[in-house]
C-alpha cells in the first residue's frame, strides 16, 4: 500500500494548521498554500472530507480561515488516513476475509493481517501535535555547519 499524495498532504496541511493557529487566528487557504506548498484548489479538496470528519472547521468571512476542530493529540495519522483513504488494509482480504475463500487457511493472508495491524499501531500512535512537536525540536536544534 502506498499512501496517496492526498493522505500525505492532509497530515501536512493538519500540521501546518495546528503549527499557526496558536494565536487562535484561522489560517488561510493561501496560507496554507504557501507554508506547503499544495495548491490552493487541492487544498480546499483535501479539506472537505477532514472537515466533514469533525477534525477541521472553516470560519468565512474576511479574517477566515481554517482551525483544529480537535486537539492536536487526539487526531493519529491513521484516522487521516482513514477519512482520506478509506481504511488502512494492505489487502483486500485483510479489510474483507469474507472476499477470499483461502483467507482462513492461507499463510500469506495472516502475514498481511500482522503487517497491516503493525502499521495500524504505528499511525495509531503518531499524533499530529507528536508532529508539531518533533518539528519544533528539530527546528530549534542547531544545525552543524559544514
Amino acid at each position: 500500500m502506498k499512501i496517496s499524495a492526498k493522505a500525505r498532504y492532509a497530515v501536512r496541511l493538519l500540521l501546518d494548521i495546528a503549527t499557526h493557529q496558536d494565536d487562535g487566528r484561522p489560517v488561510r487557504t493561501a496560507e496554507l498554500a504557501q507554508h506547503t506548498g499544495v495548491s490552493m484548489r487541492f487544498i480546499e479538496q483535501i479539506l472537505q472530507p477532514l472537515k466533514r470528519a469533525g477534525l477541521v472547521r472553516s470560519i468565512r468571512g474576511v479574517s477566515g480561515g481554517y482551525l483544529l476542530a480537535a486537539d492536536p493529540a487526539e487526531i493519529s495519522l491513521a484516522r487521516v488516513v482513514r477519512v482520506i483513504e478509506g481504511g488502512l488494509s494492505l489487502t483486500l482480504c485483510t479489510e474483507n476475509p469474507g472476499c477470499c475463500e483461502r483467507s482462513i487457511d492461507c499463510a500469506s493472508h495472516k502475514a498481511w493481517a500482522r503487517a497491516t495491524q503493525a502499521m495500524e499501531r504505528e499511525l495509531e500512535a503518531t499524533s499530529i501535535a507528536d508532529l508539531r512537536d518533533e518539528a519544533k525540536t528539530s527546528s530549534a536544534t542547531p544545525q552543524p555547519k559544514d
